[in-house]
């Protein structure tokens, strides 16, 4: 499901933006993380930034993959579609002039929303730190 003329999203970005996104799904007010989450916020427009090329990366590669015995299906083309529409709309978004912590916070709300709907959060941000531990390339769409 990714393009080689896809940028590539190094590991420790996808690491930070999967550590980012659990913060915000497992935010219980604590001391600790408020100070996490201000911590992320101090980036502003470069975090936005970061969780729209990480969002764009979970459509494609994790949320929506279709098995291989499936990809020639109409089905699977429409999904295709479906992801390239809202990676699209999710990457301008979050790298909109202005864009900033407010963003990523929004963003990374609907890609936990969009997992919960799937599956699980923890296994799908499970699943992208290991791929990215491992080094095993992944794109952004």
């Amino acid at each position: 499901m990714t393009s080689p003329k896809v940028p590539q999203l190094a590991p420790e970005r996808i690491l930070r933006a999967a550590d980012y996104v659990e913060l915000v799904w497992r935010e219980q007010g604590s001391e600790e993380e408020k100070a996490a989450l201000e911590e992320f916020h101090a980036d502003g427009p470069e975090l936005a930034r970061l969780i729209g090329e990480f969002g764009a990366l979970l459509l494609a590669d994790y949320l929506t993959a279709v098995p291989d015995e499936h990809a020639d299906c109409e089905s699977a083309y429409v999904l295709g579609q479906l992801v390239t529409v809202a990676s699209r709309y999710l990457k301008r978004w979050c790298l909109a002039s202005g864009a900033g912590a407010h963003t990523a916070w929004i963003a990374a709300g609907f890609l936990i929303e969009c997992m919960q709907e799937v599956d699980q959060v923890h296994q799908f941000l499970a699943d992208a730190r290991g791929d990215a531990y491992a080094g095993r390339p992944t794109a952004a769409a």
